[in-house]
């Protein structure tokens, strides 16, 4: 049976947060469209508030933590990607940039990505395509057409959210399964592809 590893990036700053709420959400609608279809599916949520220090140190002395180690490897080494931003001044946080700028330019390249936000009013949706959007293509990720956004009239009203939360996860689960995550292999392991002896280094 096919395994597929999906990554959430929930950049809420407060406890709850509708941030991680939405998040939540579009893990569970891509979960169930995987498994829909036959698949298992492991979710590993990165909560950036929990270790928002770490990241800001790093911007500042390039020393990563063990966390943050494992949060961008938890990303990097995804079959899919759902990133939730709550909605500041037109734009995703500082806090989601952070780690973004913490992962590695060319490390997204191809992997299918979900994109979310939540503000006050539904006057601030265009944040998706305004702000994430081209984040993500410029990282070459692969973004998947039905963004979500979230305003605060969505949560306890019938306002068509759960609809748009499993449009978006039976996409990025679709995608998941056409465009499997092509891992590069440890060019230090020698059992890997990419693997290269002294010998042939050294042309002998």
């Amino acid at each position: 049976m096919p395994h597929y590893s999906l990554a959430v990036i929930a950049a809420g700053l407060s406890e709850p947060s509708s941030t991680r709420m939405l998040a939540d959400r579009l893990a569970e609608g891509t979960a169930k469209a995987l498994e829909s279809k036959g698949h298992t599916v492991t979710v590993k949520v990165v909560e950036l508030r929990e270790f928002a220090a770490d990241i800001a140190n790093v911007m500042v002395t390039r020393v990563e933590t063990d966390a943050v180690k494992q949060a961008v490897a938890d990303v990097t080494d995804a079959d899919g990607i759902i990133a939730v931003s709550p909605t500041f001044t037109m734009s995703y946080s500082g806090l989601f940039k952070s780690f973004i700028d913490i992962i590695d330019n060319d490390a997204l390249v191809n992997i299918p990505v979900l994109l979310g936000a939540t503000g006050g009013s539904i006057r601030h949706s265009m944040v998706l395509d305004t702000a994430m959007r081209p984040l993500f293509a410029y990282l070459k990720g692969h973004v998947i057409p039905t963004g979500v956004y979230a305003a605060s009239e969505d949560w306890g009203n019938d306002s068509g959210l759960q609809s748009r939360v499993d449009r978006a996860g039976a996409e990025l689960a679709d995608t998941m399964i056409l465009m499997p995550h092509q891992r590069k292999s440890d060019p230090f392991d020698p059992t890997g592809s990419d693997f290269e002896s002294f010998e042939t280094l050294l042309g002998s």
